[in-house]
């Protein structure tokens, strides 16, 4: 049951479409085993498993935040290593305001830790460091 949906919203719609097409639910396992029409009793189930769905998704997304903040209390990070760490973000924006060209900046960019190190930032990372459209070539408009 805990696949059918990811939220009571999300569940209620499917027990609506079960109903509407005249489904039967069955479950296979105890304690709740058995048929269920889609009215009556299999709509007070219905009700009670978009319940505990809900509470489910709420569960699922206390955890890993309840985690994080554990590790951050303990001085840990948490996450991915960032690619674009201040010293490069502070040097390519020295770079682009000496008015050096952005290929040559792009050149110059090397991630120095985690899982691509040595490497070059993307693009997108780059566009982020200094606010600028390396395709285009200009500033994006603000808004």
């Amino acid at each position: 049951m805990k696949r059918l949906g990811h939220g009571a919203a999300e569940f209620l719609a499917i027990a609506e479409d079960l109903r509407h097409h005249d489904i039967q639910l069955e479950l296979l396992t105890d304690p709740l085993r058995g048929v269920y029409a889609p009215s009556r009793h299999g709509a007070a189930l219905s009700a009670f498993f978009a319940g505990m769905a809900e509470s489910e998704r709420e569960c699922i997304r206390e955890k890993p935040l309840e985690g994080q903040a554990s590790a951050s209390e303990r001085g840990r990070h948490v996450g991915r290593p960032k690619v674009v760490d201040d010293d490069m973000a502070a040097l390519a924006r020295s770079l682009r305001a000496n008015a050096v060209p952005v290929p040559q900046i792009a050149q110059k960019l090397v991630i120095t830790s985690g899982q691509n190190k040595e490497q070059r930032p993307s693009v997108a990372s780059r566009e982020v460091v200094y606010g600028f459209d390396l395709i285009r070539g200009f500033a994006p408009a603000s808004g």
